[in-house]
């Protein structure tokens, strides 16, 4: 069915057209205004919203989010997907290694670089307006906290997320990448993104997570060319594009969709200033991931209308081939370099803290719904993350409150960093790639296109 007329947001519905053009050998025959069956935009449709989440009749009565919604679901990445479609004359070495070159040394580093790359640095170089720049370091230094603190934690609950629905979770089936201790990599890599561009000057334009942020877009693109171009499982009427960017949404804005919440359970609807910080940390570095300005709010209600608008229109659908699969596979996986008695420990505890803290946020607290995903959660591994939650958080609030000392900050903050390195070392070299030699069949399920 096609899309009904862009009224609200016509600079996002021409860069959907512009894939088209810009890249005709991978989206020249699709027809980028049809809605594929994942997008549920009728009343009686079952979606991925919980009801103890939202009103999902009231999301759906709000036509300028449904605009968006729908719009979005059919974005990959404009300058990104280009260079990664080259793969069709280079090997994916290549333009790895290129990429890396243009990011550490400049693209006037690489010798006769592709128009394609020069594209891609270029977009990343350019700072949007609507960015407030003055903040993004500020930021970066309150999301140390929890990035040194929380998120070793919490990272691969978080990283289950992404697997509890068919259509969001096929792309990452199709790569085989989460079988056997690919699953710990994958975790690791995601971990290594979102500690290393906390670090202090590291989405300056040399600096490290604005390279990390350019090796993720690329493999993200070179996972839509080859479900597009080299698999016979992706069906378009379906899935439609693969990882749009209204699927990389919730990843990229976790922390400002539970900083919004938290804000409007306290009855306010605006930030304080360090979450104001906080939240252009995460504007900017999802921008630099490929992000529209349209799906990175500012305010608490808004990001979390735009984050229920997602999932409400998001088609339902858990199947055991694709869903199961990769939970049960990242579940399994062992995270820790070692196996040594405090590796056991510590695996220990990261798993039970992950899994409690994804009943909490995906699963509105019920162990039941968190199981039927896939993510049970015994008696002893809820004894740990309760005994455990204190010593995380207390350390947390410990963190905050010196931040606010002048004389402290600065220590405080020099220790942050030497965890995060340390931590980063503890997750090995992240490679961010996708080589289409590994890719594996999926038998998940074809719907009836309605």
């Amino acid at each position: 069915m096609p899309a009904s007329p862009t009224l609200h947001h016509p600079e996002l519905a021409r860069r959907v057209r512009e894939q088209a053009v810009r890249q005709p050998r991978l989206y020249g025959d699709l027809d980028l205004t049809a809605r594929p069956y994942r997008l549920a935009i009728g009343p009686d449709d079952e979606s991925s919203l919980p009801g103890w989440a939202g009103d999902r009749d009231e999301l759906l009565a709000d036509e300028e989010l449904v605009e968006l919604m729908s719009t979005a679901t059919m974005l990959g990445d404009v300058v990104a997907d280009p260079y990664a479609s080259l793969m069709a004359e280079r090997s994916f070495k290549e333009l790895v290694d290129l990429l890396h070159r243009a990011c550490r040394d400049g693209i006037d580093a690489v010798p006769d670089a592709p128009p394609e790359l020069r594209a891609l640095i270029a977009a990343m170089e350019a700072t949007p307006e609507w960015l407030d720049m003055d903040l993004v370091e500020e930021g970066a230094r309150h999301a140390r906290i929890p990035s040194a603190l929380v998120a070793p934690w919490v990272t691969r609950g978080a990283f289950l997320a992404t697997f509890v629905n068919t259509y969001a979770a096929l792309p990452m089936a199709l790569t085989g990448a989460l079988g056997g201790r690919k699953a710990a990599r994958r975790v690791n890599e995601t971990a290594s993104f979102f500690a290393v561009t906390t670090l202090p000057g590291a989405l300056d334009r040399h600096g490290p997570g604005f390279e990390a942020a350019a090796m993720v877009r690329l493999m993200h693109s070179m996972v839509r060319y080859n479900a597009l171009k080299r698999s016979d499982r992706w069906d378009f009427d379906v899935y439609g594009v693969p990882i749009p960017q209204v699927d990389q949404m919730p990843a990229g804005m976790i922390g400002q969709y539970l900083s919004a919440t938290r804000a409007l359970r306290e009855g306010r609807t605006t930030f304080t200033p360090r979450e104001r910080a906080l939240i252009e940390f995460g504007r900017y570095r999802c921008y630099l991931l490929g992000l529209p300005e349209e799906l990175l709010p500012t305010e608490p209600g808004p990001i979390v209308r735009v984050m229920h608008g997602r999932a409400a229109m998001l088609r339902d659908g858990f199947d055991d081939d694709t869903c199961g699969a990769l939970v049960r596979a990242t579940m399994d996986a062992w995270l820790r370099p070692d196996r040594t008695p405090v590796d056991r420990a510590l695996e220990l505890v990261e798993r039970s803290f992950g899994k409690s803290f994804f009943v909490r946020a995906f699963a509105g607290g019920n162990r039941d719904a968190a199981r039927r995903m896939g993510v049970p959660i015994n008696p002893l591994e809820r004894a740990v993350a309760t005994a455990t939650a204190p010593l995380v958080f207390g350390s947390v609030a410990a963190f905050v409150a010196a931040d606010r000392i002048p004389v402290v900050r600065d220590v405080a903050d020099a220790s942050l960093v030497q965890l995060l390195k340390w931590q980063l070392a503890s997750y090995g070299h992240p490679e961010f790639v996708t080589d289409h030699a590994t890719y594996t069949p999926t038998t998940s399920p074809r719907p009836a296109v309605a």
